[in-house]
């Protein structure tokens, strides 16, 4: 098993800036809203000087505890051989866990559950970053104020038009935009510190309480919005298989915290000296003369973010297709050098879709961020639950040791969820949906593919009878080689039964291919492949995948050569089944409806040869009916 390549990378300068630009973009502009909200949105607090060192001294302990702690100390190392997120961890879990109750309904749940969650902040993200960064307009003139929201949908618009294209050639930019943001953000909250020196005094944790004390519910309400300087947090984990975890903590303490904590602190000062100008506060912040280039350098720096979320969706979307959550769909490489950069148009132009509509619908930033964090919340909340498995059956650590660990994060993790929960009539409603309507289709495909397997696997013909046939009959054989793939491990492919049933011929050799995804990103290439030769010119192949693999069927088989099989692709013939499904009531394992939903599915998942990367030109397709 090959860990991933980024974990084999030295830690270099040009490495860690380059974190900047993917892992950092969501957390690295919070400071455009998550501050000011407390003071300018819902459920608004006063702008006096309690309630702005109490919420700086509260910023920055979660981002210790949270962030430095929990996630850059313990939860990047619990990978799954370098990668990370949510579903990497999931299969970490899956493997190690003993007990089917645990492995099956609660494991599996939770991290499907996590991973669903991911797709509303993918939708989220982009809508309540660029809106926000737009509408530093007004700080220029209000008379922009008409223009924020077509800008908003021109920019977002252009975003995933460019999705097609890859963000290889883009990315040399990123890093070093996102360093000039993360300078610029730095600067402009020390300049407003050296005038108000005395914020600094927040640091000390003894702040929070009267905050506390003194708001009360109001307190607690605006956790939900403080929140949004934790957004992005769980990129942190999701995104280690690209860079390793050196950079991305190395970025974090040289980079990003120190210009984090400037910034929020400089605000802080800046609303001790104006407590009446909480709009806008970071646009405010700095001279006139600067405010339109910082829309600019924010905008730019907002398109960063979202472009890194919106391949985290992709990303999420390929390992789901790989672990057999989702249909087949056409995913696009669009780096011949870089893991990871996939494009999958389908989710391109969902996510597309549902952004322009978030942005139409809320409005504003301050409306956004209503829906903005639940998702976040509650995939740490799961994140957590699952760290502290890790760290009993695989780490081996004392339960009482865990549980005091674990026991701190979740507490803190369960407050801020439930601070969320309640923005759900505010617009939290949108990710919870998505999330629900994601994790339907992953489960109706899985139990859809489980009952299909079950089917196949019941009515397939034994190996050794089929070949015994094949030896008493003697069919005419052709030149060349036919492959045939097959789902089921032991039984013989049904494109194989129905091409030699109405043909009466078969190829010199026969091979049958089954493609195995394992709970690993990555398969060494020694154990990529296992050949059987079975006899009369019969062979089945094994063929393993990681699930942050895509297969390469013509490739891998290429290389099956040095175990006596040898392909030359001119000479190979792929015959692939088109499956039709046909419902019916007389299973009970699914309804009837579900069926439905699962049919469709499978009728608009991509082309099997698309998928695999078999050139057309050598594919024979055969059409098979299965009753559900």
């Amino acid at each position: 098993m090959d860990p991933s390549p980024a974990s084999k990378r030295p830690v270099t300068f040009g490495l860690i800036i380059a974190a900047l630009g993917v892992v950092y973009g969501d957390i690295g502009t919070s400071p455009l809203y998550a501050f000011r909200l407390c003071f300018n949105g819902t459920n608004a607090l006063p702008a006096s000087p309690e309630n702005v060192l109490g919420l700086l001294s509260l910023i920055f302990w979660l981002l210790i505890i949270l962030i430095t702690l929990k996630y850059l100390s313990f939860v990047l190392r619990a990978d799954n051989n370098g990668e990370g997120g949510i579903l990497a961890l999931m299969t970490l879990l899956t493997k190690a866990t003993k007990t089917p109750m645990l492995k099956r309904g609660g494991i599996l749940l939770l991290g499907l559950f996590g991973a669903a969650l991911m797709y509303g902040d993918g939708l989220i993200t982009p809508a309540i970053s660029v809106l926000s960064a737009v509408e530093g307009l007004t700080s220029v003139t209000p008379a922009l104020t008409p223009f924020i929201l077509p800008v908003s949908i021109g920019i977002l618009f252009f975003l995933f038009w460019f999705q097609k294209h890859g963000s290889n050639a883009i990315g040399k930019i990123f890093g070093p935009i996102m360093l000039l943001w993360f300078a610029t953000i730095a600067l402009l909250g020390i300049f407003s510190i050296i005038k108000n020196p005395m914020v600094l005094v927040a640091i000390d944790p003894c702040y929070a309480v009267p905050f506390f004390v003194h708001n009360k519910i109001h307190g607690f309400l605006a956790l939900g919005t403080i929140f949004l300087v934790l957004t992005g947090g769980e990129a942190l984990y999701a995104d280690m298989g690209h860079f390793g975890k050196g950079p991305i903590k190395r970025g974090w303490f040289y980079i990003v915290f120190p210009a984090l904590i400037f910034n929020y602190f400089g605000q802080g000062a800046f609303l001790l000296r104006n407590p009446n100008q909480a709009s806008n506060l970071f646009f405010q912040m700095g001279p006139q003369w600067l405010t339109f280039p910082l829309v600019v350098l924010a905008t730019a720096a907002t398109v960063i973010a979202s472009q890194a979320v919106i391949s985290g969706v992709f990303s999420l979307t390929r390992q789901a297709v790989q672990l057999g959550y989702f249909p087949r769909l056409v995913i696009t490489h669009t780096s011949k050098t870089t893991i990871g950069q996939v494009y999958v148009p389908v989710f391109n132009w969902l996510l597309c879709i549902g952004t322009i509509l978030l942005i139409l619908g809320f409005k504003k930033s301050d409306n956004l961020a209503g829906a903005y964090g639940v998702a976040v919340s509650t995939t740490m909340l799961i994140t957590t639950f699952f760290l502290s498995l890790v760290m009993t059956k695989i780490w081996k650590w004392n339960t009482l040791t865990s549980m005091f660990l674990c026991g701190i994060f979740f507490i803190i993790d369960f407050v801020f969820f439930c601070a969320n929960i309640l923005k759900i009539k505010d617009g939290g409603w949108v990710s919870i949906s998505i999330a629900f309507a994601m994790i339907f289709l992953m489960l109706t495909w899985d139990d859809g593919r489980r009952l299909l397997r079950e089917h196949i696997t019941n009515a397939a013909l034994a190996m050794q009878a089929f070949l015994a046939d094949v030896i008493a009959m003697k069919p005419t054989r052709v030149a060349g080689t036919a492959v045939f793939l097959a789902g089921n491990p032991t039984g013989v492919p049904r494109t194989l039964l129905h091409n030699y049933k109405h043909n009466k011929v078969l190829h010199t050799n026969v091979v049958i291919v089954t493609v195995v995804t394992l709970e690993i990103p990555y398969v060494n290439e020694a154990d990529r492949l296992s050949v059987t030769n079975l006899g009369s010119g019969f062979y089945w192949i094994t063929a393993q995948f990681g699930f942050s693999e895509t297969p390469d069927i013509p490739k891998t088989l290429e290389s099956a050569s040095v175990k006596g099989l040898s392909f030359d692709q001119m000479q190979t013939t792929y015959f692939l089944g088109r499956e039709t499904l046909i419902t019916t009531k007389r299973n009970s394992k699914m309804m009837f409806w579900q069926k439905g939903v699962f049919s469709f599915l499978s009728r608009n998942a991509c082309d099997a040869s698309n998928f695999f990367h078999i050139p057309p030109n050598r594919v024979i397709e055969i059409g098979i009916q299965i009753e559900l």
